[in-house]
């Protein structure tokens, strides 16, 4: 049960959900969960921020977490936990979703529109190449929610969540290249892929959309000075949420790029997130 937390509140910690708090079975470790609860005791508010979908979130283990904020869609939205109700959103007006369309169609990658928050688990998609492994089995899994992008009109669309563009590995920095220099106007985030843990998703968003800048916004929301922050993560997708918080942690699979340049704790399998928190509270003498 999520315990409540006194009325002064001491700083604010964001944790990225996969490969960060989520084992490889999709649980949460037992010291994870305590680590959480000293937050709450400590009058620390607590966040996750992941790339998912609220949709998709709802269905993993972060669903139960005692925290006290949901970041998702990599900071197209916010919503309290519990309640899930929604604080915040950030979509792509309709004039860009049009302008990025007309440039992935004429592009060779394999992409999907996602529709506006909080309903942006349904997409549309187009195909490209026959053999992209992890294209299909991600419209596989949510087959449910997808339709071909010719079953609709451009102009039916609306505003959208994000666009993702799923690459083998092999062709990441030239599709990375591509679309930064074709679409300047959107932010663009890379992750390796959750499916196959090789190939790299490239995420457009609405430029003010990151992990980083709408966990700023909700410190900002909560009075919490900026050396009161604190973010660990495991991937590229979390590097601005990083970059933005006074302390800052990465788990022990993380790639080497993350790790030479942010302080390292145990893996998402060994309590790495309960170090980080051990660290951070006692660095800042909550503990």
């Amino acid at each position: 049960m999520h315990k409540s937390h006194p009325d002064a509140c001491n700083g604010l910690f964001v944790a990225d959900l996969d490969g960060t708090l989520l084992r490889a079975d999709g649980s949460v470790g037992q010291e994870d969960l305590d680590a959480l609860e000293s937050l709450a005791r400590h009058g620390v508010r607590t966040a996750i921020a992941t790339g998912r979908s609220l949709w998709s979130f709802m269905r993993s283990a972060g669903a139960t977490l005692p925290v006290d904020y949901v970041i998702f869609t990599t900071g197209a939205g916010i919503v309290t936990q519990p309640g899930h109700r929604l604080l915040y959103q950030v979509n792509i007006p309709f004039g860009q979703v049009a302008g990025t369309l007309e440039f992935l169609k004429k592009s060779e990658l394999d992409f999907m529109l996602h529709h506006a928050v909080p309903d942006n688990h349904r997409f549309v998609y187009r195909r490209a190449n026959p053999d992209n492994a992890d294209f299909e089995t991600r419209l596989a899994r949510y087959a449910e929610f997808g339709q071909p992008l010719d079953a609709i009109a451009c102009g039916d669309f609306g505003e959208a969540a994000q666009f993702l563009a799923i690459v083998p590995r092999h062709r990441t920095d030239q599709a990375l290249h591509a679309v930064r220099t074709g679409l300047p106007g959107l932010s663009i985030v890379h992750s390796t892929s959750p499916l196959d843990h090789a190939s790299t998703w490239i995420e457009f968003f609405h430029p003010a959309v990151s992990k980083g800048q709408t966990s700023a916004w909700l410190a900002s929301e909560l009075g919490v000075k900026p050396r009161d922050t604190m973010a660990i993560g495991n991937d590229y997708n979390d590097l601005d949420l990083l970059e933005w918080a006074a302390q800052a942690f990465v788990v022990a699979n993380a790639p080497d790029g993350l790790k030479s340049r942010f302080r390292q704790v145990a893996s998402n399998h060994d309590g790495g997130v309960a170090e980080a928190v051990g660290l951070w509270l006692g660095e800042k003498k909550l503990s």
